[in-house]
């Protein structure tokens, strides 16, 4: 586990930038599964923006509180990348959840994309492997927790 004090949204998208160097240095696998955990308000599509901008990705990133997934496309290094972004927070229903979660899911390795998703715990499990990122308020800033393999970049 590695922990992170992170001062403003600025350090937020640092992080999430550096998540992506480590995704895209870690191969080209079918999915990378990057689950984001943490109250309203404590970062979770901060550092979203953050990783699409590691990958490349040059449109607006947004909550898809409503919309319950975006998707996405960039480059990096002339190399096509892929993000799908899912919350789950307005499924009530673990079933419900684990249902657009399996369709996602599988959108995002048909894509090679990385997929993140916001409100994990709705699920009712825990899908694996994944790396998972628990964000909290910290007086000004936010403390982040990284669960996963080893994260790429300075510390």
């Amino acid at each position: 586990m590695e922990m992170c004090q992170l001062a403003d949204v600025d350090a937020t998208h640092a992080l999430g930038r550096r998540l992506a160097q480590g995704l895209l240095e870690g191969g080209t696998p079918s999915c990378q599964l990057l689950l984001l955990q943490g109250q309203l308000g404590a970062g979770k599509t901060s550092l979203v923006q953050g990783l699409a901008e590691g990958l490349g990705i040059r449109e607006p990133i947004t909550s898809p509180t409503f919309a319950l997934a975006h998707h996405y496309r960039g480059e990096v290094a002339s190399r096509p990348t892929a993000l799908v972004h899912l919350d789950l927070y307005r499924l009530e229903q673990s079933a419900s959840a684990a249902e657009l979660f399996a369709q996602e899911e599988e959108e995002a390795a048909a894509l090679g994309a990385v997929l993140a998703v916001e409100w994990p715990e709705r699920l009712g499990f825990v899908p694996e492997p994944c790396w998972r990122v628990e964000l909290e308020l910290a007086g000004e800033g936010r403390l982040a927790r990284l669960h996963g393999p080893e994260i790429s970049g300075n510390r």
